[in-house]
């Protein structure tokens, strides 16, 4: 199995280097070896199944690295949620243009009758520099700045409890090196004691992040990405769990 694994990311290499792809295949996780081999999904049955659950997010949401799979297909498969995904690699939560988290979240159906509503805290914002701003006192759309991280945060929110009326859910990113995703994290919660809103917090977990530098080398493209085995066998559980608890 690992042979012919192996050949295929040979053959797969060799044309993406004559096809002058190299930085394009290796972003989208052609030479990664989690993206190969993973076992058949054995199907899981749990309240999560049936469930209607919104997803927003960029590139990790979207499994960028992973050829386009990511947890939220994953939770499909698996899990059996009914799954919408909106997610556009390389964008902010903040409304920078008409690609952006604040702008793409009016093209979800908003007669959907969503259980839950998920989106990605985006690495987007900080390496992009992206305004931090800073919690409003009100609670109404038009209060917030969404040209800053907070005030798209909250408008995401309120737009969400006021289209769907369902719980809402905002996941970090696992750890890596970045002091600007680090303050978003920090204010993430501050708005989280505003709102109540439920945080996956990957940022913060010691045992996603207590990896094995040998898992690591699987479960990750590069530094954000997760591959098609991290997604499974290392996110997954976690967003299960999660999501599971809001429906106790």
């Amino acid at each position: 199995m690992m042979k012919r694994v192996k050949r295929a990311l040979a053959l797969l290499m060799a044309l993406a280097i004559l096809g002058g792809g190299f930085a394009a295949a290796k972003f989208f996780g052609v030479f990664c070896m989690g993206n190969y081999g993973l076992p058949a999904a054995e199907r899981e049955n749990t309240m999560l199944r049936g469930k209607t659950v919104l997803f927003l997010g960029s590139s990790v949401t979207y499994g960028a690295c992973a050829f386009g799979k990511s947890f939220v297909d994953d939770l499909a498969e698996i899990y059996g949620v009914n799954a919408v995904k909106e997610a556009v690699s390389g964008t902010t939560l903040a409304d920078l243009n008409g690609s952006s988290y604040v702008a793409r979240l009016k093209k979800l159906d908003p007669a959907l009758r969503a259980d839950a509503f998920v989106c990605q805290l985006s690495t987007n914002d900080a390496s992009k520099n992206v305004p931090l701003g800073a919690v409003a006192a009100g609670f109404a759309k038009e209060d917030f700045d969404t040209s800053t991280v907070a005030g798209a945060i909250e408008y995401i929110i309120a737009y969400a409890k006021e289209t769907w009326g369902c719980p809402v859910v905002f996941y970090t990113q696992a750890r890596y090196d970045s002091a600007a995703y680090a303050e978003m994290v920090e204010l993430l919660y501050a708005v989280r004691e505003k709102w109540g809103i439920t945080v996956i917090d990957l940022w913060n977990d010691d045992a996603v992040n207590g990896i094995t530098p040998e898992a690591r080398r699987r479960y990750m493209a590069d530094a954000i990405h997760p591959t098609r085995a991290g997604y499974r066998a290392w996110w997954l559980p976690v967003f299960a769990e999660a999501l599971q608890n809001i429906f106790v």
